[in-house]
C-alpha cells in the first residue's frame, strides 16, 4: 500500500487518457496498467416487454474502454450500480419514475422515484451485464412513449490509495422501437460544470442533468420538510436561495435539513444593494449555446411551478402579487410572457429578468489608456486615454460621477513602493481625475499626476483606473424607471520608469475565468472595480482592512487587528469560506462605510468526487498557464496581522489562504529558513514528487 501510494505521488502527470484532475494521471505505468483506474458506464440496449418487464443491458469499462469486472475478482475494484427506470407521458413534459419507494420523515411517507431493487443481474462477459427490472412498467404502459433506463455507479479504489471512480448514464429509447422525438433536455450538464466543475450529488454518482430529471420531477418529496423536489423548482429556489421573497420576509428555504437560504448566485447582478434586488441572468443556466435540445424553454413555456418557484410571493390561485390575477392552469402564462418584448424591464421573459447595469438603454462608457509620457523615475506621468460612450462618440467629462486613477510598481511585485509622506495608502497612490483631466473633442484625454514616480524607482510601473458614469435615469416617467449606474472595464497600461524593457505584471489569474466559470461580470466596490489586473495594485503584500477598521459599524471588529487584504490571501480565503471553519479559522473583512464581511458562510460552487461542494482543488477555475503550479508565485512578504506570522512568506501567504489549518502553517513554517527563505518548490514544483497539480488531483 505505501509503495503504490509513492508511486502515485512521485509520477508524471498527462498520461492519456486522464486529465490533470485525475489521481490516476500522477500514477506510474505499471500503478495504471495494474488498476486501470476510471469507470465508464454504457447502456448498450433496453427493453419494455408486453408483460412490462424492463430489460437494460449495459457495459462497465476503464476510460481507455478495456471490460471491468463488478465483482472486483478480476479487475481491481468492486462496482455497485443502481438502475431508475423513467417514461415522459406524451402529453407530458416531465417523466413520471416506474421505480419507485417509499420513504419516511418527520413529515410524512412519500412515493419517490428512486432506484430499482430486488432485480436480478447477469454477467455475459467481457464487462457486459444484463439487468432484469424487478419494477415492472405499470399496466397499459405506452410503448409509443419516451422510456429512459438511468444507471449510476461507484467503482471502490479507496483501498488502492486513489478516490472511488464515480460514474452515470442515461439511455433513452421508445419500447416500440420507434426514433425519440420527445425528450425532457433543459439545462445542459457542461452549463451546471462551468460553476460547479464536476456535477455530482448524492455521494457522487450522479453526474448528468438528465439524470438527475428522472427522480427530480414532481412525482418526489423531500421528507423533513414536505416540499416537492422537482428539479426545477428546487434548482431555481437552490439559486435563488438569500433572494427569495419568502427568505427577505424571515423565511427560510431548506431541502431534507439542508438550509439555502444564504445562497447567493455568483452570476446574479453587481455587488450593489440597489441594483442586486432586481434582475437575474437566467442564461448562466439557461444558456442558448450550450446545445440543449429544450435551451429555449425557458423563454418559450413558461410556468406557474417554474416561475413560481424564484418567484414565491405570488399566489396563482388568489392572484396575490400576480398582476395578471389568478391562473388556474398555464395556458396563458405565454400570452403576457413572452420571450422578449420591446423593453428590458416589462413583463416579457428576457425584459423582466433584466439585470438594470446589463440594460440595453444605457449609454455604456469606455475607457481605453493608450500612452504614459513623463514616466521616468522622480517624474509626474501623463497618462493619455480616450473617453467614448457605448457607441464610440466622446464621452463629455461631464458625464463621468467619478474617474480615479491608480499607479502602482515596480510590477515584480506590488506593495511596498512609497509614493509620498501624504499618500496613505500601501504601495500604491490613487488620484480623481474627472477635475484635472483635459480633453479634446475627440474624446482624447490627459492627466498628470500630482504625485511623482519615486525617484529610487526601476523597472516597469503600471497606471490603471476606476470609474463610474453620472447615474442614468431609465425609462423615466413609466412604473418601471431605474436609475442605473454603469463602470467600464478597467484596463493597465505598464511603462519603463528606467528606459528597461517593459515587464507586465505575472497573469496569475484572468478576470475571464471569473466571469466564464462563475460570476458572468465581476463587478466589486459598488461595480467599478471589474479587471483582477487592477484588484492586485491595490490588494497587494502589503495592504489591510488598516483605513476603515476604526469606523468599523461592528464594534467588536474595532478592537481586533488589522485584516491582510493581499489578493492571493483575500481570493484564497473568500473562496474557501465554510472551509475555514473546521481550521478553527474565520475571515472577516471592514469594508468600505466599514461594514462587516464575514466570509465564513460563503460555500464554493465546485463539488468533489463525493458530491460535496466547496471544493477549491481546482485552481484552474481561476489560475491561467498553470501559474498555481509555478512556485514561487511572489516576492514581497505579506502582512497578515490577524494570522499567526506576520508578514508572511510570500509562497507560504498564498498557499495558506485555503491551507490555513495551523499544522499546515507549521508546515511550511518548518520548512523556512532566514538562509534560503522558502524551501517549498524542493517538493512542491511541477516536477516534484508532491507537486501542486498532484496534490490538488480530485478524482
Amino acid at each position: 500500500m505505501l509503495l503504490l501510494c509513492a508511486a502515485i505521488a512521485m509520477a508524471g502527470a498527462g498520461r492519456s487518457p486522464y486529465g490533470a484532475h485525475d489521481k490516476a494521471a500522477y500514477a506510474t505505468q505499471a500503478t495504471i496498467d495494474f488498476l486501470r483506474p476510471g469507470l465508464v458506464i454504457t447502456v448498450n440496449s433496453a427493453s419494455v416487454a408486453a408483460d412490462g418487464t424492463i430489460t437494460a443491458t449495459y457495459t462497465l469499462a476503464d476510460p481507455a474502454g478495456l471490460p471491468l469486472d463488478s465483482t472486483g475478482v478480476l479487475t481491481p475494484g468492486p462496482i455497485s450500480v443502481s438502475l431508475v427506470a423513467a417514461a415522459i407521458p406524451n402529453n407530458a413534459d416531465q417523466y413520471t419514475s416506474w421505480t419507485t419507494r417509499v420513504q419516511t420523515g418527520t413529515a410524512g411517507s412519500f412515493t419517490n422515484a428512486g432506484a430499482d431493487t430486488g432485480g436480478v443481474t447477469t454477467p455475459l462477459g467481457n464487462g457486459q451485464y444484463t439487468y432484469v427490472f424487478a419494477t415492472k412498467a405499470p399496466t397499459g404502459f405506452d410503448p409509443s412513449a419516451t422510456t429512459s433506463i438511468g444507471i449510476y455507479g461507484r467503482r471502490t479504489m479507496t483501498s488502492y490509495g486513489i478516490p472511488n471512480n464515480m460514474a452515470s448514464t442515461v439511455f433513452t429509447f421508445l419500447p416500440n422501437g420507434s426514433k425519440v422525438t420527445h425528450v425532457r433536455d433543459v439545462v445542459a450538464t457542461a452549463s451546471c460544470n462551468s460553476c460547479h466543475d464536476q456535477l455530482s450529488h448524492h455521494g457522487g454518482q450522479r453526474r448528468q442533468v438528465a439524470l438527475c430529471v428522472m427522480c427530480h420531477q414532481p412525482q418526489s418529496h423531500e421528507t423533513v420538510g414536505g416540499g416537492t423536489v422537482d428539479f426545477k423548482v428546487m434548482i431555481h429556489k437552490i439559486h435563488m436561495g438569500s433572494r427569495l421573497p419568502s427568505v427577505i420576509a424571515g423565511g427560510t428555504y431548506s431541502v431534507q435539513g439542508t438550509d439555502f437560504s444564504k445562497v447567493i448566485f455568483p452570476a446574479s447582478s453587481s455587488d450593489s444593494d440597489a441594483q442586486a434586488k432586481s434582475g437575474f441572468r437566467c442564461e448562466k443556466c439557461h444558456d442558448q449555446k450550450s446545445g440543449a435540445t429544450q435551451a429555449t424553454n425557458y423563454l418559450t413555456k413558461p410556468t406557474r411551478a417554474a416561475c413560481g418557484s424564484c418567484h414565491d410571493d405570488l399566489n396563482f390561485a388568489t392572484g396575490l402579487n400576480h398582476p395578471g390575477g389568478p391562473q388556474v392552469s398555464d395556458s396563458q402564462c405565454a400570452s403576457c410572457h413572452i420571450p422578449q418584448g420591446e423593453l428590458p424591464f416589462d413583463a416579457s421573459i428576457k425584459g423582466g429578468h433584466t439585470v438594470p447595469e446589463d440594460s440595453p438603454l444605457l449609454g455604456g462608457v469606455q475607457i481605453a489608456l493608450t500612452k504614459v509620457t513623463n514616466g521616468a523615475a522622480g517624474q509626474k506621468p501623463t497618462v493619455t486615454y480616450t473617453l467614448k460612450d457605448g457607441k464610440g462618440s466622446p464621452l463629455p467629462m461631464s458625464q463621468m460621477a467619478s474617474l480615479t486613477f491608480v499607479m502602482a510598481g515596480p510590477t515584480g511585485d506590488y506593495g511596498y513602493t512609497s509614493f509620498g509622506s501624504d499618500v496613505t495608502t500601501t504601495g500604491y497612490v490613487t488620484e480623481n481625475g474627472v477635475t484635472a483631466s483635459t480633453c479634446g473633442t475627440d474624446g482624447t484625454c490627459n492627466y498628470t499626476f500630482t504625485h511623482a514616480v519615486p525617484a529610487n524607482a526601476k523597472g516597469t510601473y503600471a497606471i490603471s483606473f476606476y470609474a463610474t458614469r453620472t447615474a442614468q435615469t431609465l425609462l423615466a416617467g413609466t412604473t418601471t424607471q431605474k436609475t442605473v449606474s454603469e463602470s467600464p472595464m478597467n484596463t493597465v497600461f505598464y511603462f519603463s520608469t528606467d528606459g528597461s524593457a517593459v515587464v507586465n505584471r505575472r497573469t496569475v489569474v484572468q478576470v475571464a475565468n471569473c466571469n466564464n466559470n462563475c460570476h458572468y461580470s465581476l463587478e466589486m466596490h459598488g461595480g467599478a472595480r471589474r479587471n483582477t489586473e487592477l484588484c492586485v495594485m491595490c490588494h497587494n503584500p502589503s495592504t489591510t482592512d488598516a483605513p476603515v477598521r476604526p469606523n468599523a459599524v461592528v464594534l467588536a471588529d474595532r478592537a481586533l487587528p488589522n485584516q491582510g487584504v493581499n489578493f492571493n490571501m483575500l481570493i484564497h480565503r473568500i473562496h474557501s469560506g465554510v472551509n475555514l471553519v473546521p481550521m478553527g479559522k474565520s475571515y472577516t473583512v471592514v469594508g468600505f462605510g466599514g461594514s462587516h464581511n464575514d466570509f465564513t458562510t460563503t460555500l464554493y460552487p465546485a463539488f468533489d468526487a463525493s458530491g460535496n461542494p466547496s471544493d477549491t482543488r481546482n485552481c484552474s477555475k481561476c489560475h491561467v498557464n498553470g501559474s498555481e503550479q509555478n512556485l514561487p508565485l511572489g516576492k514581497n512578504p505579506v502582512t497578515d496581522p490577524q494570522g499567526p506570522v506576520s508578514p508572511d512568506a510570500a509562497i507560504t501567504a498564498a498557499c495558506t489562504g485555503c491551507h490555513a489549518d495551523p499544522t499546515m502553517v507549521g508546515h511550511a513554517l518548518v520548512n523556512t529558513s532566514s538562509l534560503v527563505g522558502e524551501t517549498c518548490t524542493v517538493c512542491h514544483k511541477s516536477t516534484a514528487a508532491f507537486s501542486v497539480a498532484s496534490q490538488h488531483a480530485q478524482y
